[in-house]
């Protein structure tokens, strides 16, 4: 019998975001928006609108859209080695279900996982699992949570099937430099391994830039075969209500296996959220929908870096640099503090919402705690305020 850990990420989420009057910095989609607000980022008033009601709603294009699946192939071709064919991509109901569908199919017992630490918990739950043997590559504050490749080669067995990063990293909010990326590759490549980058937050860098020599890329354009990477509308373009994530790999026999296996599950995604994200990803919005968040993103990690400069008595970090979220240590009397109390102390007092890092990423992680804080600006300066006066009241240099 399969045996399913809870989730605790997504259980602490969904008892404490019904909070009346909750300030919501736990969240970590960029701030949501609307159709409407998608319609008015469009640079083409002849644009024609995301939906098309008169469309006849049938199971429509069983792996997705063409005109879906050649936006986003030509996205992962940008800089790559080599172009991706829409044959390469494989349409979902978010990622959490790319993810959940893509182990499902390549994972069982007498395989072995190595994925890194921490990072969201279905990465590493769900090949266990499946009967698989699953190793933590750990990432570690003092080397701003990038990984140790010569770690992972001591980690590699004869039966290591996959390995699994999270680029950028939930929670530390870390990306994983080109080099290092390289490197990965090149070892996975000289094993036969298959690599999984879950890349939901991307593009959303706010402390790199684009024309940086370490400038992450995504995996998938380093030309490695048996690389697949899964993202989403959820993250880092803000319309996580359309439900609607990919799978891209260069393997096509990596896709066919993957598609027959999800022909139970998913027969198709919506035809509305497939026609949203098509116009999300067009040509005319896509710079601007990420325009908008990527400076949402570095007005906001400005706050919270003021934040915690002002209290850094009681807290520290690793300033992040992509994605939406941070993890932040709290120490009362020099002390780490108990996170899970504090969490709840915090809500219950201020309506404050975070998540408690030794609950929802191991144990390891005493006294840290996960901030979202792409949200809207006025929410995280609110947020900030009460819990900085919190702070002043209840702890202790």
């Amino acid at each position: 019998m399969v045996k399913i850990e809870p989730f605790d990420v997504e259980q602490w989420m969904d008892k404490y975001e019904p909070t009346p009057g909750v300030l919501n910095i736990a969240e970590t989609c960029a701030a949501s928006i609307s159709i409407d607000d998608l319609v008015k980022l469009s640079e083409d008033p002849n644009l024609p609108p995301p939906l098309s009601t008169s469309t006849k709603l049938t199971y429509g294009h069983i792996r997705g859209s063409p005109g879906l699946r050649e936006r986003l192939a030509g996205l992962y071709s940008v800089r790559a080695t080599s172009s991706l064919s829409a044959e390469n991509i494989l349409i979902t109901p978010g990622a959490i279900a790319a993810n959940f569908l893509l182990l499902y199919t390549l994972v069982g017992p007498g395989d072995h996982v190595i994925c890194v630490h921490p990072t969201y918990q279905q990465l590493y739950a769900v090949p266990q699992s499946l009967g698989a043997e699953v190793s933590l590559w750990k990432l570690r504050k003092e080397k701003k949570y990038i990984p140790d490749l010569e770690e992972l080669k001591g980690m590699i067995k004869e039966n290591t099937k996959m390995i699994i990063i999270n680029n950028p990293n939930n929670p530390t909010g870390a990306t994983i430099p080109k080099s290092v990326l390289q490197g990965l590759v090149d070892i996975a490549k000289e094993k036969d391994i298959i690599i999984l980058s879950d890349e939901v937050y991307r593009p959303l860098f706010h402390g790199i830039s684009p024309v940086d020599a370490e400038f992450p890329p995504s995996l998938v354009s380093l030309g490695y075969e048996k690389t697949i990477v899964t993202g989403s509308m959820s993250k880092a373009y803000s319309l996580a209500g359309i439900r609607l994530g990919w799978i891209a790999s260069r393997s096509e026999a990596i896709i066919s296996a993957i598609a027959e296996a999800r022909d139970y599950t998913t027969i198709s995604v919506s035809q509305l959220d497939d026609q949203v994200a098509s116009y999300a990803l067009h040509a005319s919005v896509i710079h601007s929908l990420l325009s908008r968040n990527i400076k949402l993103a570095k007005t906001n990690v400005a706050l919270l870096e003021a934040f915690v400069n002002e209290h850094s008595s009681f807290c520290s970090w690793v300033k992040p640099t992509g994605g939406t979220t941070a993890f932040i240590k709290f120490e009362n009397g020099r002390e780490p503090v108990d996170d899970v109390q504090f969490c709840v102390d915090v809500i219950e007092k201020t309506k404050v919402m975070f998540l408690p890092g030794s609950k929802c990423f191991g144990e390891e992680h005493k006294g840290f705690v996960r901030i979202g804080f792409v949200s809207e600006t006025a929410v995280l300066k609110e947020a900030l305020e009460k819990l900085g006066a919190y702070l002043k009241e209840n702890f202790k240099s």
